[in-house]
């Protein structure tokens, strides 16, 4: 749904994104990730067409941006970071507005400004007035405005800054369900937490360039070398610790508050069949946890490892 390659965007003597490549596919939820000037908001711009790419390729859904930027930016529903209202309008006239620009039909305006209303909770406020709406409730009216076109891309500029914890959990939803439907949502924040809650796949950026990318999942086990296993044993631990000794896959065994931790390099699978061997040799487990890495952790070893 969104293909780039080798994209470039300079400023004067200044390179903002140097020779990315980054798929998204339908039904995928990317989590744009890196410090402040790692060039991701160029690369939205880049995307949406609002920059002019020194070289590289940008398609959405099959369109080229370059050949076709009006039938491109068409696909795309953009929400920037710290959006601009129209304040001395209600919030469906507001709506309203840019449904007209969208060219959603008269005689459908109104019950689509209705659905994206309901959609990011904000029913109640269809009469009040934009200006007297929070950071967190121009932030849905945005989101609400980026949907209705039904756009078959999503890019999403810090769309939790200013949200409340309910608003939150109200933008995961939304995304997933986007994401559910066929969607290809691409997404920027610093809120890394929450963003490893809803984000399928994710691509880390440092000074222009893309260092990693791929499913959370794969990158977790590249980078972190697996996960962390917490094993509570019941009884004498020495077949314990010579069984997980003997497995290639598992680090040196720290013993912690009356758990065994160590680090396990086996996919989820792999780890399941360490677990069914101990049971099968005879080995009370209390407790078998499978700790894995978020996107801070994940975050701080890639940038620790590009820095090194």
């Amino acid at each position: 749904m969104i293909r780039v390659r080798d994209l470039r965007v300079d400023y004067d003597t200044t390179c903002a994104v140097r020779d990315l490549s980054l798929d998204v596919a339908p039904g995928d939820v990317c989590g744009l990730i890196g410090p402040n000037g790692a060039g991701k908001t160029s690369t939205m711009r880049a995307l949406l067409g609002l920059v002019e790419p020194t070289y590289g390729e940008i398609e959405v859904a099959g369109v080229d941006m370059r050949e076709r930027p009006r039938d491109a930016a068409r696909l795309v529903g953009f929400m920037p970071d710290f959006p601009p209202l129209y304040e001395d309008l209600l919030c469906w006239e507001f709506l309203d507005l840019f449904a007209a620009s969208y060219d959603v039909p008269r005689r459908l305006r109104r019950e689509r400004v209705d659905t994206v209303l309901d959609l990011v909770g904000l029913a109640a406020k269809r009469e009040a007035p934009a200006a007297e709406l929070s950071r967190g409730m121009r932030q849905r009216l945005m989101l609400a405005k980026t949907l209705l076109p039904d756009p078959k891309v999503l890019v999403l500029d810090e769309p939790a800054s200013g949200v409340d914890p309910l608003g939150r959990i109200d933008l995961k939803n939304i995304l997933k369900a986007q994401a559910d439907a066929g969607k290809a949502v691409l997404i920027s924040s610093h809120i890394l937490a929450e963003m490893s809650e809803f984000c399928t796949t994710m691509a880390i950026m440092e000074k222009g360039r893309l260092i990693v990318a791929g499913s959370i999942e794969t990158i977790r086990h590249e980078v972190m070398g697996g996960s962390t296993l917490s094993v509570e044993v019941l009884g004498d631990p020495a077949l314990f610790l010579s069984l997980v000794r003997d497995d290639p896959r598992a680090s040196d065994i720290q013993q912690r508050a009356g758990h065994y931790v160590f680090r396990y390099g086996g996919t989820p699978d792999a780890a399941a069949d360490l677990l069914a061997r101990l049971v099968a040799a005879g080995v009370r487990i209390a407790s078998f946890q499978r700790h894995k890495e978020g996107l801070e952790e994940l975050f701080l070893r890639i940038g620790a490892r590009e820095v090194s």
